[in-house]
């Protein structure tokens, strides 16, 4: 017969199986803190030596790593996304600029109609906070914070796709963006025309996600990444424009 004795589970397993699903479903992220032994034990319900077995066998797989009077982190799985060979290429190719703009166009168009469609009453409730957390940021007139926000907004709507596979792909994207890989977000929040107008756009992404319209919501994000791309066609065209100028100046002081 096809059975087998049942063999209780040793806590230390459980507690691994936790822990690997939180950092799975990107609930624990890259570079967080964990909780103090004592407090972690305490929520976890287990003995700390059960935790300690369980954190080290985490730390042998590479998802948890120790540092020294700092405490136990989650270990920077996205750094392995890419090689530092393939970002400096990144960075040094104005074509990748724009393929990423049109993979995340692609990705996010699909990702914002599942979130539509998909996304629970709570991950709804989070993209509708960070919008207008980035709509504060802009009647105070801080493009940095909103240059932030508009990563955290991207990101709460991968999240709520509930596709792993797709999460951990991008956030390791948007790490990328985050080091200015790409480019310069800040530099694009700065103009307060391209600020106004990427605000309405993240409402229109924002309203159609909440209206649970998968088609609108497909259809904002393309809209929002066209204007993207065209507005940094035009802000390498201007800089290369400013060069030339400066050039021109720079011989005509020389005469």
């Amino acid at each position: 017969m096809p059975f087998q004795k049942i063999e209780p589970e040793k806590l230390a397993h459980a507690v691994e199986r936790q822990i690997e699903h939180l950092i799975l479903q990107g609930i624990l992220r890259p570079g967080e803190r964990l909780p103090s032994e004592r407090e972690l034990s305490e929520r976890l319900g287990v003995s700390r030596p059960s935790l300690r077995e369980a954190i080290a066998a985490l730390q042998d797989t590479g998802l948890l790593s120790t540092r020294a009077g700092a405490g136990v982190f989650v270990a920077d799985v996205l750094g392995s996304a890419f090689s530092p060979a393939l970002v400096r290429l990144f960075s040094r190719n104005e074509q990748a600029v724009f393929d990423y703009l049109a993979f995340r166009a692609d990705l996010e168009g699909v990702a914002a109609a599942r979130a539509a469609r998909l996304g629970s009453d709570a991950d709804l409730e989070v993209i509708n906070s960070i919008f207008h957390r980035m709509a504060a940021a802009h009647e105070k007139r801080n493009p940095s914070l909103e240059a932030e926000l508009d990563v955290e907004f991207h990101m709460a709507i991968i999240e709520a796709c509930h596709n792993v596979i797709m999460l951990h792909m991008m956030r390791s994207m948007f790490e990328l963006l985050r080091e200015g890989v790409f480019f310069n977000r800040s530099v694009m929040f700065r103009n307060r025309s391209t600020r106004d107008a990427l605000l309405e756009q993240h409402r229109a992404i924002n309203d159609a996600v909440q209206a649970r319209d998968p088609e609108a919501a497909r259809a904002a994000i393309a809209r929002h990444m066209e204007f993207v791309d065209v507005a940094l066609h035009e802000q390498q065209k201007s800089e290369r424009n400013e060069a030339l100028a400066r050039l021109r100046l720079l011989h005509e002081a020389g005469r």
